[in-house]
């Protein structure tokens, strides 16, 4: 008697990820990102338009054939650059797809002649270290109760080979 083949697993489709400029037509899919992952100190749609009305500011997103993934903004006024925000859906986390908005907001502050680039984050968000350990931001310092009582932020820095 011989064993029955094997049922192959069933394939889940992974579509690329393409980063591009952000537009205003993304705020509306960014919102629910924002939300889930930033909680009581999440930007509104308003802060979103303001950002990206600015002409010293660089914002990315990040999208696969389902939609957002993520997105990304940089501040810079040289010769520093300040990462204003970083943000993947639940649902792309894990994928590689914050270090490649990293990697645009590095490229981009390379660009426009910066020679450090800052960044806020909770000190307790292990992930958002690991990644910006990796990519070679030091800790310079600490932001007590930056995003409200017992939130402290870590300030990171960078500087640009």
């Amino acid at each position: 008697m011989t064993a029955p083949e094997p049922t192959p697993e069933p394939t889940v489709r992974q579509s690329a990820v393409r980063t591009r400029a952000m537009r205003w037509w993304d705020i509306s899919a960014a919102m629910p990102i924002e939300s889930a992952l930033f909680g009581g100190t999440a930007w509104s749609a308003a802060q979103f338009w303001g950002e990206l009305a600015q002409s010293n500011r660089v914002y990315r997103v990040a999208e696969d054939d389902d939609g957002l993934l993520g997105y990304a903004g940089l501040l810079s006024v040289p010769p520093t650059a300040d990462v204003q925000t970083i943000a993947v859906s639940p649902r792309a986390q894990r994928r590689g797809v914050g270090r490649a908005l990293l990697a645009e907001l590095l490229d981009a502050a390379r660009r426009d002649g910066c020679t450090e680039v800052l960044l806020e984050v909770r000190a307790n968000n292990e992930s958002a270290l690991a990644l910006y350990e990796t990519e070679d931001f030091s800790i310079i310092a600490r932001r007590t109760n930056y995003y409200g009582p017992g939130e402290d932020a870590l300030v990171m820095r960078r500087r640009p080979a």
